[in-house]
């Protein structure tokens, strides 16, 4: 009998082609970035699209993502944004 692998959950934050921020969880965040792009994700990118993925961090449990996902979606712009920079600047290290 195969083992099945869990998928990780992830929270991410993408950028719509208007500028705006949409913050979600998903399990499968490349088919949820595709969705967004085809107009079948969430209502708020449906006709926003391309999106770009500017933020994610990986959780440890679907319980963890939907907590954190609540989190970020309570920060200003601003403070997502500053969020945006600090990751990239820990990435290129």
């Amino acid at each position: 009998m195969p083992i099945l692998k869990k998928k990780a959950w992830h929270v991410y934050i993408v950028r719509c082609a208007d500028g705006t921020l949409y913050c979600g969880a998903t399990n499968d965040l490349k088919g949820r970035i595709k969705a967004h792009d085809a107009g079948q994700g969430a209502k708020y990118t449906r006709g926003r699209g391309p999106v770009e993925l500017v933020f994610r961090r990986r959780m440890g449990s679907k319980s963890a993502a939907l907590i954190e996902e609540a989190r970020l979606k309570r920060l200003t712009r601003r403070e997502k944004l500053a969020l945006f920079s600090l990751a990239r600047k820990r990435s290129r290290r």
